[in-house]
């Protein structure tokens, strides 16, 4: 099965070895994973994902209730920036709840501590929002289908 995080590599040897083994290497890695797991709904990798002073605010429940009905279909990456210990990824994750579509379009803050990167913030940036496509859009999910003939069908 291909990467849920777009890599055009199977899961199994792209973000899935990531999200067991917690060894992300770089900031695109690391939110290429995260994605992967609010796809698979690994809500406690992305719990420990998180810059640990951001992880005691946080609980497993909250993350679980927040993406719940999140149907998460495509990642696109715009842009990375990384230095020896911060990191950013610009990026559009486009994701369906009760058959609306939405882009969230962030840039994302990553810091490296005791060997590891963990998020720590993301910006929304201005593609953020619903998603109303017509019928001779691209499909919002990226099959490279017209919406009338995927999504809408």
């Amino acid at each position: 099965m291909n990467c849920h995080c777009g890599s055009n590599r199977q899961f199994s040897e792209c973000c899935e070895p990531i999200i067991r083994n917690k060894n992300a290497q770089r900031p695109e890695q690391l939110m290429r994973s995260r994605y992967s797991a609010y796809v698979v709904k690994n809500y406690d990798y992305l719990l420990t994902t998180y810059a640990p002073v951001q992880q005691k605010n946080l609980s497993l429940q909250a993350l679980r209730e927040n993406s719940e009905s999140t149907k998460w279909l495509r990642l696109e990456v715009l842009d990375t920036t990384e230095s020896d210990d911060v990191g950013t990824v610009e990026f559009v994750a486009t994701y369906s709840i009760d058959g609306d579509f939405f882009a969230m379009h962030e840039l994302s803050s990553f810091i490296k501590q005791d060997g590891n990167w963990y998020y720590t913030s993301g910006l929304t940036k201005e593609k953020s929002g619903q998603i109303t496509p017509t019928r001779n859009d691209p499909c919002p999910c990226g099959s490279g289908k017209k919406y009338k003939k995927c999504c809408l069908a």
